[in-house]
């Protein structure tokens, strides 16, 4: 059995202990990254939030970043070794936030 989730339901499912992991806007774009990754693949993603944020991690900007991988010196090092979303306010600018598929 499948359900559709929008971004309402998404949201709404990180619970108490999970609400904080990422920000408003992270959410929409982790959200936005994975209907994407759908659409392109044909697959269907199970909606897991305690996976997700296990899974993947918000920061602010990438001087953030860079203190817990030292070893990543610019983006595209960083690109190099993972999926990276940047996070998107709601009219589509980039926020400088960053969120990565934990390596």
């Amino acid at each position: 059995m499948k359900q559709v989730v929008n971004f309402n339901h998404f949201v709404d499912s990180f619970s108490e202990s999970y609400k904080n992991n990422f920000s408003y806007e992270g959410k929409q774009s982790l959200f936005n990254y994975l209907e994407e990754y759908e659409e392109s693949t044909g697959e269907e993603i199970e909606l897991d939030t305690v996976a997700l944020c296990c899974e993947y991690a918000e920061y602010d900007n990438f001087k953030e970043l860079k203190k817990e991988y030292e070893s990543i010196e610019t983006m595209e090092d960083l690109e190099d070794n993972t999926q990276v979303i940047e996070v998107e306010d709601y009219a589509g600018n980039k926020t400088g936030g960053l969120i990565i598929q934990q390596f």
